[in-house]
């Protein structure tokens, strides 16, 4: 299937109740006045687009409005596509994800091939562990060695997931016992990646700990141990969040970006919601790219984010 038709597919929950609900406010109206713009404003924040972003395109339609550049209401569907297309043009981070080609080795005459190192956080429940299973699964596919590491040691149930996973996409898992220390971890994953040439190392975390300012500082101190083992590393720190949670999801995105920095995000149950406006607020406020999108339960459903397909989809007739 198609990228583009995957997105539609998988957008259509979204599109009921975004797009075909300002379709419906717009249908026989002659002109956008205040009452329009009210219930529009309404419906993008139900969409989960965000109370700054919808703000923001309010403010702008309002301009055109006064400008008198904006006055049949049949233009807005295409104004509001073209506005929400500028919001993902204005990301300005190149991907490195994902890997391909992987980084040349770079230590003189002898040296291992460097692994790419993924560093993957998020609270529990937002599907962290199932994403990367099905990353790995990805490059296993695509002909790479593949490395896991179980850095979420507060929890003995998330090793044990991560093993499955492990054993079901044929990729080793880097591990120690529950309440172990998870740089410790990272420091035996990172070395064990360097010293077989993987191509590949996908470190999992911890959700949560006591505080937020003590998973934080956790995660910090496996970003810098994953640092000093490899520099450079890790090549993306990538946060996972459910799409369903939609403005949580934006709370979460600020905690982790403020606390460790954020290089992308992985938006998992984008074909459960109709709120998958949250893409768009999640990108017009931290400027973060979308590296990938999960569209389904299936093994295969975690695909590149295209913003333009995405855009499309969501406004596709």
């Amino acid at each position: 299937m198609a990228i583009l038709d995957i997105f539609k597919k998988g957008l259509e929950k979204t599109k009921g109740g975004f797009v075909a609900k300002v379709e419906s406010l717009l249908l026989g109206k002659k002109q956008i006045d205040k009452g329009l713009i009210d219930e529009l404003e309404e419906i993008l924040i139900g969409a989960d687009v965000g109370v700054k972003t919808t703000a923001a395109l309010i403010k702008r339609i309002e301009e055109k409005l006064q400008r008198k550049e904006l006055d049949d209401p049949s233009k807005l569907i295409a104004y509001l596509k073209d506005e929400i297309r500028e919001i993902f043009s204005r990301i300005d981070r190149p991907s490195t994800f994902p890997p391909s080609p992987l980084p040349s080795p770079a230590r003189g005459e002898g040296s291992e091939k460097p692994p790419f190192v993924m560093l993957v956080i998020g609270v529990n429940g937002a599907g962290k562990t199932t994403t990367i299973g099905k990353l790995a699964h990805k490059y296993k596919k695509e002909g790479k060695s593949v490395l896991l590491a179980a850095g979420d040691t507060f929890r003995a149930a998330a090793i044990e997931q991560l093993e499955v996973w492990g054993k079901r996409v044929g990729a080793d898992v880097i591990r120690q016992m529950p309440g172990a220390d998870p740089s410790a971890v990272a420091f035996d994953a990172v070395s064990a990646a360097k010293q077989r040439g993987t191509d590949v190392l996908i470190i999992d975390t911890a959700g949560r700990l006591h505080t937020k300012a003590n998973l934080m500082e956790e995660l910090k101190k496996i970003k810098r141990t994953i640092g000093n083992v490899l520099p450079g590393a890790p090549h993306e720190t990538l946060l996972v969040l459910d799409a369903t949670n939609g403005q949580n999801a934006i709370s979460q995105a600020r905690l982790f970006n403020e606390g460790i920095g954020i290089s992308g995000l992985i938006i998992t149950k984008l074909d459960g919601t109709a709120k998958g406006g949250i893409v768009i607020g999640i990108v017009d406020e931290f400027k973060i790219p979308i590296r990938m999108v999960g569209m389904g339960e299936g093994m295969d459903d975690l695909i590149d984010f295209n913003a333009d397909e995405f855009t499309d989809a969501l406004f596709a007739k």
